[in-house]
């Protein structure tokens, strides 16, 4: 009972450190590259990867491959908290106060996750539904957040131990609620929790309190092109935990989010030149 006590602690300390960690890079690379890098970095599957990974740890690879089609399907419920955080935050910018500004963009962001997470739940997910749902959500979502400028981060404030700390707190508070659920709740819910954007929220918030909610806009413009990696990684560890195990089905996971999100970006620039060549 003592080594168990043990080893769930370190567990504990491994989520909350890499959280944090990827958290802070972000907002810093959101101020030193631009909001639209950190956007589709953003999307790419690290905070559902470390969930998934500890469920199979700690619970079970199966259970953690049967989620894993729920986390694919989750991706619907982290665009959905993304829009409803924008929709919202565009006109309770007038109330001229950042704090409440930014409580009531991301209650309304909550609202979206889990009304879209409670539509999920119902569903029974194939394979084949599973990827459907969130391909259908991120063409919708694209297309509504398609006139969002993309602007960059002109004055960033200067980096002290003290923001850097501030940061790392705010940014440990979400990911050991959200895995210790996955026990109680059954692999439905401990899937769609996978998904749940605890990583883009406290990004988020970070840069609206730091700068203006217009840098936020373009995170959320661009995290849709780094969700489809969620969903490769989702549906390639459904197919390889139970075959492979949790460790080499986590690195083959990797490899082909990886791969899909270097290939569609490589594809998307070269119709960009290809495009402005036409018109020249």
């Amino acid at each position: 009972m003592e080594a168990m006590s043990e080893l769930l602690s370190v567990t504990t300390l491994i989520k909350v450190g890499a959280v944090t960690v990827i958290t802070v890079v972000l907002s810093i690379l959101a101020e030193v590259v631009s909001p639209r890098f950190a956007g589709i970095l953003t999307g790419f599957p690290l905070g559902a990867a470390i969930t998934l990974f500890f469920m199979g740890v700690e619970i079970d690879p199966g259970f953690a491959a049967g989620s894993a089609l729920h986390t694919a399907a989750g991706v619907a419920a982290t665009l959905a908290f993304g829009y409803s955080y924008y929709r919202a935050s565009v006109p309770a910018a007038r109330l001229k106060r950042r704090f409440l500004h930014v409580v009531l963009a991301c209650l309304a962001g909550l609202a979206g996750y889990f009304a879209m997470a409670a539509i999920l739940s119902t569903l029974t997910l194939s394979l084949r539904m599973a990827l459907v749902v969130p391909a259908l959500s991120i063409v919708v979502f694209t297309w509504l957040v398609r006139n969002i400028e993309d602007v960059r981060i002109d004055k960033r404030v200067r980096m002290s131990p003290k923001l850097l700390v501030v940061r790392s707190l705010f940014a440990a508070g979400t990911i050991v609620l959200i895995i210790s659920t996955a026990r109680v709740v059954g692999p439905t819910w401990a899937g769609l929790f996978s998904a749940f954007p605890n990583i883009m929220l406290p990004l988020m918030v970070i840069i609206q309190l730091t700068y203006s909610p217009e840098y936020v806009y373009v995170i959320v413009k661009h995290v849709p092109q780094g969700l489809g990696s969620v969903v490769i990684y989702a549906i390639t560890v459904n197919l390889c935990y139970p075959l492979y195990g949790v460790y080499a089905g986590t690195a083959l996971a990797y490899g082909a989010a990886t791969l899909y999100l270097a290939a569609t970006q490589l594809g998307k620039n070269l119709l960009a030149r290809t495009w402005r060549g036409a018109e020249q």
